[in-house]
Formats: structure tokens, C-alpha cells, sequence
């Protein structure tokens, strides 16, 4: 092949019209993301754009809107049980999950329904 997959880029989350103030709040607020401006061409179409680490997550307008219930990004994070104490006292949910050999993990979902993923690896059993 001539080409080659480098990285991603961004990953894009779908939520209602209107979900802007609750994205801030959750994932600038609760998760610490920093919020980036959408370009000039890309803001009528509503949501809002966030980074952390050297990616992006796009919250993204889709109507009619239905949660990602099973597929979902996966957020390798540092001090994963700081993090859950974290959720825990803002009043998010967590769904334990020890079936990653290697990682310690768990699930929340966001405040439109949409799946994410926590996970730490384990310093023996780093990813391949």
C-alpha cells in the first residue's frame, strides 16, 4: 500500500440541538477539558469542541439524536482511581468493568447518554 494510517485525529460524539452548556459543564467542568473555538465555517451547525492530552473530542448537532449506547471512545487517563473518586463526587454514575486483562477500568456516560470508556493499564500489561 502507498498509504498509511498515521493517528486519530479527533473523536466526534453526536448529542441533542442545544447541548452546548451541558457539554461545557461536563466535560470542561467535570472531566477538565479545555473547550478550542470551532472554525468560523463549522459554528452555525451548533456543539462545541473540546481538547485534552494531543486530541480533540467534537461534540457534534445530530437530530433526531439517540445515544451511543455500546460503541464509545476509550479515555487512557492517569490515576484512574483519583478520577473515579472524582465522578463519584459530581455525581456520575460508574459502571465497574474488570474484564480488560491489564487495565483498570470503568464506564460513565455523559449527560446525553453516550458511553465512555475509563481506562489505566497496568504498568506489567501495557498495551501492544
Amino acid at each position: 500500500m502507498t498509504f498509511h494510517f498515521h493517528e486519530i485525529d479527533h473523536i466526534q460524539l453526536a448529542a441533542p440541538k442545544g447541548c452546548e452548556t451541558a457539554a461545557r459543564q461536563f466535560y470542561g467542568g467535570i472531566l477538565g477539558f479545555q473547550e478550542i473555538e470551532k472554525p468560523d465555517e463549522l459554528k452555525a451547525r451548533g456543539g462545541v469542541w473540546f481538547t485534552f492530552g494531543n486530541r480533540q473530542l467534537h461534540i457534534g448537532i445530530e437530530e433526531p439524536f439517540v445515544p451511543a449506547k455500546k460503541a464509545h471512545p476509550a479515555f487512557e487517563v492517569l490515576n484512574i482511581e483519583g478520577l473515579k473518586e472524582h465522578v463519584k463526587l459530581n455525581g456520575i454514575a460508574i459502571v465497574e468493568d474488570n474484564k480488560l486483562p491489564g487495565a483498570d477500568r470503568f464506564y460513565i456516560s455523559d449527560p446525553f447518554g453516550n458511553r465512555l470508556e475509563m481506562l489505566e493499564w497496568q504498568t506489567t500489561h501495557k498495551k501492544g
